[in-house]
């Protein structure tokens, strides 16, 4: 049990390192060597836990998605309450991704052009504010002289500024 609970923490700690290493020099100049050398473990340990630096990148992605999922779980099963919903998760995100490189890592990954992972957290964040304003506009929370597709844009673009501000 005691290898199997390191091998995790190293994972945790290669996943962690490489987000901020993709953070501070983008995914096309982050080296595995100062991935690597950020967690404190041997190339050879981070090749045997990812067989390339985009399978490394795929788990940043993973890892900032589960981030982004718990943002937008809490609350939404308050009826009425859509909009606080909103406003509550995209003030969280806000905050997470001034502190958390996992989370700004994922987000900017899915703009490097080099890199074509499975995710796409912008796509993510869209479709639950979509969701949000969509089921916001079904129980009367939004005034009459408010698009919800319009409202999904601003919020989106709003977004794009917090993760400016967050780096």
């Amino acid at each position: 049990m005691a290898k199997q609970e390191r091998a995790l923490r190293t994972r945790e700690a290669l996943i962690n390192s490489a987000a901020a290493v993709f953070d501070r020099e983008g995914y096309r100049t982050a080296s595995l060597t100062a991935i690597s050398g950020q967690a404190g473990v041997s190339n050879g340990a981070l090749h045997f836990h990812f067989a390339s630096k985009a399978a490394l990148a795929e788990a940043v992605e993973e890892a900032a998605a589960h981030r982004l999922t718990r943002i937008t779980v809490h609350g939404e099963q308050r009826p009425g309450q859509a909009l606080q919903c909103l406003v509550d998760a995209t003030h969280h995100l806000a905050g997470t991704l001034h502190d958390d490189a996992v989370l700004r890592a994922g987000f900017a990954l899915g703009s490097e052009h080099l890199y074509t992972g499975e995710r796409d957290l912008r796509r993510q964040w869209t479709q639950w504010v979509e969701s949000t304003l969509k089921r916001a506009d079904g129980e009367g929370e939004l005034a009459d002289t408010v698009v919800a597709r319009d409202a999904v844009v601003a919020v989106v673009a709003a977004t794009v500024g917090f993760e400016v501000l967050g780096a």
